[in-house]
């Protein structure tokens, strides 16, 4: 399982970094839609809509995706005020209704609320990926490398050394020796990109920056148990099969879908 899954890792990185610095815009654009599509067909099995609620599910997304798309390429402030609710439905339920939920430990049914929270979880994720990208992939890629640093560490942190619970009854896996893990992982990550900073100047920003490392730790949990909080709630394992070792396309960018928009949204306000 662990062989597969580390395959399977270093398989997506390549091709992930190929399609970041050397795709055109367009092509980037087209490839965010199809993970943002195949977020949405896992998230319709997650949310238990029959086959065909689940296909009219995917096709209004659909024409949600290249709305948008179309508004970037023809109404620029249209597509600015979109952004800006989008980002702000994130920031609403990743800081406030995602923690809430969680300690009251509720379980939704109702399947159009959890259609629109799909669509409120999967499509500023997207935005965020075209926004970031679009001002440096090398931003992009370093927001999205502390997910991954924190999540691997805590992986194996957690294998190593854990003991403690995080949340025996959302995710019995995870632990509090894992989560130190992944602070300890991401502190290094910054470290290490800061020594290599080209201004020089912004090497005294690095206490901030680790701050926001580990708030952005933080966050990274919180989408990832949000996720198992769902399959658990779907009574499923994984969210697909899609990824050997690793599960569905959701099991992948579950700590990205509550950071990238965040990101994007401090990006929008500066």
């Amino acid at each position: 399982m662990l062989k597969s899954r580390i395959i399977t890792a270093v398989i997506l990185l390549g091709l992930f970094l190929a399609a970041l610095f050397a795709l055109p815009p367009f092509a980037w654009t087209g490839l965010v839609v199809l993970m943002v599509m195949q977020g949405i067909a896992e998230w319709a099995k997650l949310a238990k809509l029959s086959n065909r609620s689940a296909k009219i599910y995917w096709l209004a997304s659909l024409l949600v995706m290249l709305l948008i798309v179309w508004l970037d390429a023809h109404q620029a402030g249209i597509a600015a005020v979109v952004r800006q609710l989008g980002y702000g439905v994130a920031a609403l339920l990743w800081l406030i209704i995602v923690p809430t939920w969680m300690i009251a430990s509720w379980q939704v049914r109702d399947k159009k609320l959890m259609a629109l929270l799909g669509w409120a979880v999967l499509i500023p994720t997207g935005l965020a990926m075209l926004d970031l990208r679009a001002v440096s992939p090398w931003l992009l890629l370093f927001i999205m490398g502390l997910v991954w640093i924190a999540d691997s560490t805590a992986y194996f942190a957690g294998r190593k050394f854990g003991k403690n619970k995080l949340a025996p009854s959302i995710s019995p896996g995870k632990t509090w020796e894992g989560v130190a893990g992944a602070m300890l992982g991401v502190s290094c990550y910054v470290i290490v990109v800061w020594c290599f900073a080209p201004n020089v100047a912004q090497h005294a920003m690095l206490p901030i920056a680790l701050l926001a490392a580990w708030w952005w730790v933080g966050l990274a949990v919180i989408g990832d148990l949000f996720e198992s909080a769902i399959k658990r709630q779907a009574g499923v394992k994984d969210s697909g099969a899609l990824l050997p070792g690793h599960g569905g396309l959701l099991d992948r960018i579950d700590a990205l879908t509550s950071t990238l928009p965040l990101a994007a949204l401090v990006l929008l306000l500066q």
